[in-house]
């Protein structure tokens, strides 16, 4: 008998007929037995047999004897495979351009064909394959082979560990913003000024598509350079204008912006209505001009006339404040509409007068002015009073009459000694700019880092001062490589292609730029430079304290916001004529919905299975009026515990995942199909064959609805592979519309939800869906676990990744699926804490 080096390893099949006894016999024994190379193969897969068998295998065939099929060589192929997967993959036919021919059953002990192998588990487990209109082994068999498999794969990458391919990475846009803010203390969002980046595996971050151009440098060399000086408070006096333009719904019918009698903001004072608030950085202690642009209530509200300015001054200290501009909500609003005439001789005149609306200016959420603006301006274009006052743009000028930089956090974090003569500028200098690098490059600095750095400070400072010399020292520190880029430099004499462990230093990069998305903060990096970070339980209580921590709500805008398509929805535009009700407070409700909701999840440590089917969700009024759930008044938003009766709950249940996966003025089934198995289930269908024809509306003049255009597509064999997986997922969402409002009638016959699975298991709507999805929890946090993992490393997972992502998966199984398991079990996995050296 061979052993599991050197023998293959074996297949079970199910047959009727055979007598080598029964397996479950031997249960007592082969359970205890844990995998080890010394250990025969048959064993092995006996008890992995049996770990299983018993579980999975159809009542109907209980009582049948199960075979252990043994190969004579190593160089078998699988029975299963044999039997029924090479008809189709072998190298003639190749079909989805895969062929078996070359498999073994010796691979897994050598490594060989690990991607092929991977897929074949992945399809195999999901029951792809065999297609089922064609020959199936039975459920025992299935099993059997899915846990051999997998225990083979597992089983070599424990023992052959392999990181994948390193990159040299460049900080995206947003990676660069969140560093410059915590490295200087600076509340200055400097993402916008820098081009957006390219995605690849769904994420921004990879590492293989951030390019680096002679145009981007010059971005971050004018960055860098207005950075400095905010951060120094070097900047100059000239007074300039920032402006913000307030979200908006567009006219409507061309008679006015619309304006709400509600609060608009969390930083605007209660109580308020309209208006909006932005954040402003104060370069000098100084008075600035706060302006508002209000709505003239014409038929061109892009119009900017100096009689719908509203301006006043009022004095800042140096830093960043929160601006806003609003009216006083009104206890009784007028909600008469006035009729509008559309013929050029008459123009619509208000009988009344106007009157005086008190406009507050606040700062930092706290009244600072009040002045006083008429209700409507008279105008030439005047066209119709439907809509109050309000504000469209605020604008910010100034500084006027600066009186000096005041005490900034920026100036608090970068000036941490002040020489008293000339003499004690230099070793200030070093001490000051020797702390700044070794924030930025992430790790202590020596004479080579400081060297450069200093000569551009004395350069400077020959020419000026001071505060100058640091202030050029700072903007060559944010434009270096060391910080620009995550480098994990191998050490002088690595052997390459080897597997080494990541210093501490390396790993605390990883983890801050992978939770916080930016540098680590001085506890983590204090922790790395004396070598404490990778001692038991340090690492867990660090990713605990970072996730309690408020920089990790870039998991929520970054990961979640790119896994969920969350910020496609900004560039959703529903045909406003079929939904008149989708305005700017229901896109911003959308998004805030499934961003609590996420955020909920990761702070509470609740299990990944909310995401398919929490009984609660975060609503307003607004929203919840949307959804038809009664008892919820007000602009804020708070958790609500769902009825059952609601047709809502979990991610499939919120209107911003239904907005997203449908076109402007119809729901797409397709597109809510794919998006459940491209991010739920990992199992992403192929590329549509080209020329595929468009979807038929009509019939014989009649409308047709979603399910009648799709049967009607299926009938082409090209599209009906992959449709028969998309299209049940997609039908059971037809309750909702292309808003996500729910609905019982599509071209004006009643929407049917039923649906069947391509196993034939049938179910009904978002409820019957849910159930779908739950029967396929491993499935789906395994999908979850290789989307986080992807956004990480910053690289594309592939079958090297596949063992350790399974192993993540068990573990958070047997804790409830927590997020929290599976974010340590991706920091604590080989793929995150191992590196393949280049070598030197």
């Amino acid at each position: 008998m061979q052993t599991a080096d050197d023998g293959p390893p074996i297949v079970m099949t199910r047959g009727k007929g055979t007598a080598h006894g029964r397996l479950r016999d031997m249960g007592s024994y082969v359970m205890g037995l844990n995998w080890h190379p010394t250990l025969p193969s048959c064993i092995l897969a006996l008890s992995a047999l049996v770990a299983t068998a018993s579980v999975l295998a159809r009542p109907d065939e209980a009582e049948q004897p199960l075979v252990v099929e043994a190969f004579a060589t190593p160089e078998a192929t699988p029975a299963i495979l044999g039997d029924y997967c090479s008809r189709c993959h072998n190298d003639n036919d190749k079909v989805a351009n895969l062929s078996l021919d070359d498999v073994r059953n010796g691979d897994l002990f050598h490594g060989r064909n690990m991607e092929i192998w991977e897929k074949v588990l992945r399809r195999t487990r999901q029951g792809e394959m065999p297609p089922l209109n064609k020959p199936q082994p039975t459920a025992a068999a299935r099993a059997a082979f899915v846990q051999w498999l997998e225990s083979g794969l597992d089983a070599y990458a424990a023992k052959h560990p392999d990181p994948g391919r390193a990159t040299i990475r460049r900080l995206n846009r947003v990676e660069y913003a969140n560093a410059v803010r915590d490295l200087l203390a600076l509340d200055v969002d400097v993402s916008r000024e820098l081009p957006q980046d390219n995605s690849g595996y769904g994420f921004d971050n990879i590492a293989d598509v951030l390019s680096v151009s002679p145009t981007l440098m010059d971005r971050y060399i004018a960055v860098a350079s207005k950075v400095g000086r905010l951060a120094t408070g070097l900047t100059s006096r000239r007074e300039f204008v920032t402006s913000y333009e307030v979200p908006k719904d567009g006219s409507v019918m061309n008679g006015g912006r619309p304006a709400y009698n509600e609060r608009a903001s969390d930083d605007l004072p209660l109580g308020s209505r309209g208006g909006g608030a932005f954040t402003y950085y104060a370069r000098y202690d100084a008075t600035y001009e706060i302006s508002g642009w209000l709505n003239a209530n014409t038929n061109n509200e892009t119009d900017r006339q100096p009689e719908d300015k509203v301006s006043v001054r009022v004095p800042l200290k140096s830093g960043a404040h929160v601006i806003g501009l609003s009216f006083r909500r009104q206890l009784a609003p007028d909600e008469s509409v006035q009729t509008l005439r559309n013929d050029l001789d008459k123009v619509p005149v208000p009988t009344a007068a106007p009157v005086m609306l008190p406009m507050d200016v606040s700062v930092d959420g706290v009244r600072v002015k009040t002045v006083n603006v008429r209700s409507y301006r008279m105008s030439p274009r005047y066209s119709q009073q439907n809509f109050p006052r309000d504000v469209l743009q605020i604008d910010v000028a100034g500084p006027f009459s600066p009186k000096g930089v005041g005490r900034t956090p920026s100036r608090d974090r970068i000036f941490i000694c002040k020489p008293r003569r000339a003499s004690a500028e230099a070793a200030c200098a070093r001490q000051i700019v020797g702390a700044l690098a070794r924030r930025a490059y992430r790790r202590p600095v020596n004479d080579n880092d400081l060297t450069p750095l200093m000569r551009v400070y004395a350069t400077e400072r020959a020419q000026s001062d001071f505060e100058h010399g640091i202030e050029a020292a700072v903007e060559a520190i944010l434009v270096s490589p060391h910080f620009l880029f995550l480098v994990e430099q191998d050490p002088v004499g690595s052997k390459p292609g080897g597997v080494r462990r990541l210093t501490d230093l390396e790993l605390a990069s990883r983890l801050s730029f992978f939770l916080w998305s930016s540098i680590p903060d001085d506890t983590l990096l204090s922790l790395a430079e004396t070598g404490q970070l990778q001692k038991p339980g340090v690492m867990d209580a660090q990713i605990t304290r970072m996730l309690a921590d408020p920089r990790a709500q870039v998991l929520t805008t970054n990961f979640a916001g790119q896994w969920l398509y969350l910020r496609n929805l900004d560039q959703q535009r529903p045909d406003i004529s079929i939904f008149p009700k989708f305005d700017t407070r229901l896109r911003r409700a959308m998004a805030q919905e499934t961003e609590m909701f996420f955020t909920y999840v990761l702070r509470t440590n609740r299990s990944l299975l909310d995401f398919i089917a929490a009984d609660y969700t975060f609503l307003n009024q607004r929203l919840a009026d949307h959804y038809g759930i009664g008892g919820i008044t007000g602009t804020a938003m708070r958790r609500v515990t769902l009825d059952p009766a609601s047709n809502r709950g979990g991610l499939l249940g919120q209107a911003s995942i239904l907005t997203v996966t449908s076109y402007g003025n119809h729901t797409s089934v397709v597109k809510r199909g794919k998006w459940i198995l491209d991010n739920l289930l990992a199992a992403s269908p192929p590329p549509p064959p080209p020329d595929v024809p468009a979807l038929q509306e009509k019939h014989d003049g009649r409308l047709l609805t979603a399910r009648e255009q799709l049967e009607l597509h299926r009938k082409s064999p090209a599209c009906a592979a992959c449709h028969v997986k998309m299209d049940p997922l997609g039908f059971s969402l037809e309750n909702f519309d292309a808003i996500g409002a729910f609905r019982q009638k599509d071209a004006g016959q009643p929407i049917d939800v039923s649906a069947r699975m391509p196993d034939g298991t049938q179910f009904a709507g978002l409820s019957g869906l849910k159930r779908i999805l739950l029967s396929q929890k491993d499935e789906f946090a395994s999908a979850f676990t290789e989307r986080l993992l992807t956004y990480a490393l910053a690289r594309g997972v592939d079958a090297r990744d596949m063992p350790a992502i399974r192993t993540i998966t068990r573990s958070a199984a047997a804790d409830g699926y927590r997020i929290q398991t599976v974010i340590k079990g991706i920091v604590h996995s080989a793929p995150f804490t191992l590196r393949r050296t280049t070598g030197q």
